[in-house]
């Protein structure tokens, strides 16, 4: 290791294997966090208590359209400051409520929906305002079930379906929006009386230190360590408190290591003592059980019950704590402070999971559609050092018939952490080498993180210097500098649109007249963003001062959480401009905002190689396919540690049933590629690789469904069966897509067994052995086997699986490969599954070039003993639904895809839980030819064996229409 990086890691890594805490604020040492939580208590502690703002009716406006409004706020306390409220309905019920200081001394941050949002939602044309004399309220819905009531004195807005409270806003009157002052007035919380209207007192206390503190409280200044955060606009944080009054649940709100069902933060009996915090900050050895903040902020949170599902989206970009309270059983209330920016909430009224994701993802967007090499195993560490060390891994995989798709490239290629200048004396050869991966499908991914050295001979440094494009100090003045990975660095301002066409040009791979490009690369290389929250060494809480200047004048206090994501999105589309036409790229992020799901994918940061954070792992990228970025995993093996090899299994069956899948390790750690492995851990490891490869039709088919209607890939037990009141906290098993594979991953140590709730009264089958295991409609714990060589997997009776068997070195490989369908009968003898393939690289799908099929198995007669199994088009049989926003009139039964795979075929199928011993199989008039084991009873040690029909080479062409025939 180079001198500068032990100094790095000697200043800045602690020795201990757990974080520093004393890095990063707690909310007591959160100027604006205090007063916001201070406010609480005291309302809390009031006999009575009365939100100070309110609707001045006379100044309501109705749009013409009817679906929204406009009126004035005024509070009791400040009458002279002006507040201006907008609430509309969008075209699918959501609704969305905004509120800024207007004609202020200065501008509060309004940006963020707009980096968040695809686009500005459509307001609703059906549904119409009605206006009384203290509320304004709008039906809606099928059943005209769905109100919205806007309360004016004090203002109040709730959501309520068949008249029962769903979502309430400002209903504990801790709606505050700090207004705009000047230092040099004097606050003397001169006392006010209260006044009086329509004979209502709208507010109860009578002086302005109740409410905002006796004290100005980090307004103008705050310290935390050596730091001092300049405040020149002085305090303009915001509070509100949201209820789900009839919600015992509440999820998402990523990046947390916690449980998915969110623990308490206030309460007598409260887990945590401190909120959950949303500020992307780089946190070395994160806890595995803290509501601190980590890399991504998603400020989207859903409640649920067993009768309803509802959600709210927080378009804020500054540092927010959210407190979780449960008031009474069966309900639930928070508290969101941030920092700065202004009030803009959406309420998204379900009434399911699903309708929820329809909503969300219509605001913010779907997944796009990964590359499928992106679904494969991506090989990393903290570095492999030389052209020739990559050479050695990719040649240690195929020597032990291992699959994989990607090798990564960490810091160490670049000379002097200059990112795209390679260190010619270790890698001398990088597009050679490049092109030695790319030769058997592989790809290469290469690390480019966003700050730049502050050096002359640094090409990419000096255009961005000259062009104006790099993160301005406090003064406004001078390009901010501070210390990274690079030594002496700046950063890139993204929200500078200059900035975006040089960036794309960086990545150029041919030369560019006038500019510099990467041409030592090929199209073929893709990239990995990190250190983008952003990370500084030497800066507070390892960030960026909050008072550093952006483009437009704004402090970084007020974009700091939506920092990260802008260079994931230019990235992204950096890569997409490399060729023409362009290839879907792949970037991988460590810092998110809500929308970032677009341009591809994340990872859950430096974890440590321990048990627990096995176990966070899955509960945290549960939690971000909740917050709708479903391209998620977590480092297998740990980022620390050296994990012993039955751990090390254990990670490598979390990764498979990841749906980002990568194994990633620290410089300081043992080199742990598996086929370093000894026996039997080495082919335990070779056996979940091809498990993986051999299931990747059916993870490409969950990515279609995703990048089409926001359902997420994995999808904990609240999501799939919302009714059911026991599994609604379940946040250790979970579905993949609509595939019905139910996965219960193993994640502590010495386990041969373990317990999976199934909570339904059907036939789920062991992956592997075939076991049957049957639930009931009251739900049912069962006991399966987990030898260290399996994870736990059960396939949903009614389900149809595509895989494909052949082992290959990576999926590009694949292409040609015939298929197998795994038919799991449900208790009924029916069952269904899908199957969407397209190139898997360009966009030619968006022209129609595709296959989309369904396939299904029905009872031909009532002994369920005869079965017919379908295979039909879906693309022409469900017209309304789109494949990642292809218009469906360039859709051709006999595109070019179709034609191109026409040959590949259906080598096997297999059905599970035939009721009997068929006579006879066929398809179009041909005799097949099968195997047939029955099952085996349930006893005392078992609950039996399904019975086993495997119809061998049936020849079918994958795209084509057939029916087969089992007759008893």
């Amino acid at each position: 290791m180079r001198l500068f990086h032990l100094l790095v890691l000697l200043c800045s890594v602690p020795a201990s294997i757990a974080v520093k805490s004393s890095d990063f604020k707690t909310c007591s040492q959160a100027a604006f966090c205090r007063r916001g939580r201070a406010l609480a208590d005291r309302a809390d502690a009031a006999s009575s208590w009365t939100s100070p703002y309110s609707v001045n009716a006379s100044t309501l406006s109705l749009a013409p359209d009817q679906a929204s409004f406009t009126a004035a706020i005024k509070s009791a306390l400040y009458p002279d400051i002006k507040f201006g409220l907008d609430v509309r309905i969008h075209d699918d019920g959501a609704v969305r409520v905004r509120m800024d200081e207007e004609d202020g001394l200065r501008k509060r941050y309004d940006g963020a929906a707009s980096w968040a949002l695809v686009s500005e939602p459509a307001i609703s044309k059906n549904i119409k305002w009605s206006i009384g004399p203290t509320e304004a309220r709008a039906k809606y819905g099928e059943n005209g079930d769905v109100e919205v009531v806007v309360a004016f004195q004090p203002l109040k807005v709730t959501l309520l379906r068949d008249g029962k409270e769903q979502v309430v806003l400002n209903g504990r009157g801790l709606l505050h929006m700090e207004h705009f002052r000047n230092k040099q007035e004097s606050d003397e919380n001169t006392p006010v009386d209260a006044p009086v209207e329509d004979g209502q007192v709208v507010m109860q206390v009578n002086n302005r230190a109740w409410f905002e503190g006796d004290s100005e409280d980090g307004y103008w200044e705050e310290k935390f360590g050596t730091w001092t955060d300049s405040k020149p606009k002085g305090p303009e944080s915001l509070s509100i408190d949201i209820a789900f009054p009839n919600h015992g649940h509440v999820y998402g709100i990523p990046q947390h290591a916690t449980r998915l069902s969110l623990p308490t933060t206030r309460g007598e009996e409260a887990y945590y003592s401190d909120p959950y915090r949303l500020y992307n900050t780089d946190v070395f050895e994160y806890l595995a059980d803290s509501p601190m903040s980590l890399y991504g902020s998603i400020p989207v949170m859903h409640a649920h019950s067993v009768d309803s599902t509802v959600a709210i989206f927080d378009a804020v970009a500054s540092e927010t704590w959210i407190d979780v309270a449960h008031p009474r059983p069966g309900a639930t209330e928070t508290h969101w402070i941030s920092e700065s920016g202004i009030l803009d909430i959406f309420i998204m009224p379900g009434p399911t999971p699903v309708d929820i994701f329809t909503q969300y993802t219509k605001l913010t967007g779907t997944p796009s559609l990964p590359a499928l090499w992106a679904l494969g195993y991506h090989q990393c560490r903290w570095n492999y050092i030389s052209s020739d060390d990559v050479r050695h891994v990719q040649k240690g995989f195929d020597q032990e018939d291992m699959p994989v798709d990607v090798f990564w490239l960490d810091i160490e290629y670049a000379e002097d952490h200059k990112y795209f200048i390679w260190d010619k004396r270790t890698f001398p050869d990088p597009v050679d080498m490049t092109h030695d991966v790319e030769a058997i499908g592989r790809k290469m991914v290469v690390i480019v993180d966003p700050h730049l050295k502050r050096t002359a001979d640094y090409p990419v440094y000096e255009e961005a210097k000259e062009l104006g494009v790099l993160v301005k100090s406090a003064s406004g003045d001078n390009d901010y500098e501070g210390w990274c990975w690079s030594g002496s660095s700046s950063w890139i301002d993204f929200f500078n649109p200059k900035s975006w066409g040089w960036w794309k040009g960086v990545f150029k791979t041919v030369s560019q007249n006038g500019h510099w490009s990467w041409t030592e690369s090929t199209v073929d290389t893709y990239i990995w963003n990190d250190m983008n929250e952003p990370s500084v060494f030497n800066g507070p809480e390892i960030s960026m001062p909050r008072d550093n200047i952006h483009y437009g004048g704004w402090e970084h206090r007020d974009i700091h959480n939506i920092n990260g994501m802008l260079l994931h999105n230019m990235t992204s589309q950096a890569l997409m401009a490399r060729t023409d036409p362009p290839k879907r790229p792949f970037v991988l992020t460590r810092s998110f905002y809500a929308g970032s799901q677009r341009f591809g994918a994340m990872w859950t940061g430096d974890n440590l190689g321990t048990w627990e954070h096995m176990a966070a792992g899955v509960r945290m990228v549960l939690a971000n396919n909740i917050g709708g970025f479903s391209f998620a995993g977590s480092d297998v093996g740990g980022f620390f540690g050296n994990p012993e090899p039955e751990m090390l299994v254990r990670w490598y069956e979390v990764g498979i049933f990841s749906p980002f899948f990568r194994a990633h390790a620290h410089i300081d750690t043992k080199r742990r590629e598996p086929y370093l492995l000894d026996e039997p851990y080495k082919s335990m490891i070779r056996g979940l690789l091809r498990l993986r490869y051999s299931m990747l039709p059916m993870w490409y088919t969950a990515f279609r469904e995703t990048s089409v209607t926001g359902l997420p890939v994995l999808r904990p037990h609240y999501v799939v069966f919302p009714r059911d009141e026991s599994g609604l906290a379940i946040d250790d098993q979970f579905f993949v897509g609509s595939s019905g594979l139910l996965v219960k991953p193993v994640t502590e140590k010495g386990v041969t067994e373990t317990s999976i709730y199934l909570p339904e009264n059907e036939v789920y089958y062991d992956y592997y052995s075939h076991d049957a295991y049957r639930g009931t409609s009251a739900g049912k714990e069962v006991v399966v086997p987990a030898d260290l060589s399996k994870t736990p997997l059960l396939v949903h009776g009614g389900s149809i699986i595509p895989t494909r068997e052949r082992p290959r070195r990576s999926s590009p490989l694949m292409h040609y490969d015939p298929f197998t369908l795994r038919v799991a009968l449900s208790q009924d003898g029916a069952a269904r599954g899908e199957l969407y393939l397209d190139d898997g690289v360009t966009f030619s799908h968006q022209d129609g070039n595709f296959i989309w099929r369904e396939f299904t198995a029905d009872k031909i007669d009532s002994t369920a003993k005869s079965v017919r199994i379908v295979s039909r088009d879906l693309a022409t049989a469900r017209p309304d639904e789109a494949v990642d926003g292809v218009a469906l009139a360039k859709y051709d039964e006999s595109n070019a895809f179709t034609r191109d795979i026409v040959g590949v075929r259906v080598e096997r199928i297999v059905v599970l839980g035939l009721a009997g011993k068929p006579t006879r199989v066929e398809v179009a008039g041909r005799k097949l030819y099968w195997e047939y084991a029955p099952g085996i009873a349930a006893s005392d040690k078992r609950e039996g064996v399904a019975s086993v029909l495997v119809i061998k080479d049936p020849g079918m062409s994958i795209v084509s229409d057939w029916e087969l025939t089992i007759q008893a």
